[in-house]
């Protein structure tokens, strides 16, 4: 999988995308992930990218020349499954679109700032427009740092243990059960008798269990869907 980044700000990145799981991804060769500073491609002697607003209005817009620029460019080498632009009034990221994105081969993310891109570079280029909640960011770096590190562990053969993906939350539209570890007994609160019995069968059961219940009381709109 390459990831390609469009930002204001690569350097926002290197602590998110150059630890743990993600760090481990790369160094095997399983992702590749490209900063391209925006600037860069500014035709403006300052490498301004902004600019105000047709129509009025507070705040900044970004140009739509040097975001065109670069998205033309990186296109011209290569194919992408999706070009996705990070912003609060996009389709809400969750599981199910993680997974989804997991299975492309080429991935471009815009991250947006000020008061979003022009229009036109959506129209024109944009794939698919994505938020990771109700709620403004200052920029889109960090939306793009939290969508990259759920697509990449579910890649096969970052995680070594690749069924720990498959049974986090949301991955069948439950939360996980409880989990326990040593010591079996806390100043007297024990761990559940059944994960100590070795009955494969039961435990499994007792999961299943938990996690509906634990989505019943904590997310039940979880289960309309």
């Amino acid at each position: 999988m390459r990831i390609d980044i469009l930002t204001l700000f690569p350097e926002m990145f290197e602590g998110p995308l150059s630890e743990s799981i993600m760090k481990r991804a790369v160094e095997k060769g399983l992702v590749e992930i490209y900063f391209h500073n925006i600037r860069d491609y500014s035709e403006d002697k300052h490498k301004r990218v902004d600019d105000y607003p047709f129509g009025g209005g507070a705040g900044m817009v970004m140009r739509i020349e040097p975001i065109a620029s670069l998205i033309e460019k990186l296109k011209e080498q290569r194919d992408y499954d999706e070009i996705i632009y990070t912003t609060p009034d996009g389709e809400t990221f969750d599981q199910r679109r993680a997974n989804s994105l997991s299975l492309a081969g080429n991935i471009m993310i815009l991250c947006g700032r000020y008061k979003g891109i022009d229009q036109r570079i959506r129209d024109l280029y944009i794939t698919r427009e994505i938020s990771i909640g109700d709620f403004v960011l200052t920029g889109g770096e960090l939306a793009a740092a939290v969508m990259i590190d759920a697509i990449v562990r579910l890649v096969p053969g970052v995680i070594s243990d690749e069924t720990s993906a498959l049974t986090d939350s949301f991955q069948d539209n439950l939360l996980s059960p409880p989990v326990y570890t040593r010591p079996a007994d806390f100043k007297g609160h024990k761990v559940p008798d059944v994960l100590l019995s070795g009955h494969e069968k039961k435990i499994d059961e007792w999961r299943e269990k938990q996690a509906y219940e634990r989505t019943k009381r904590l997310r039940p709109d979880l289960l309309k869907e």
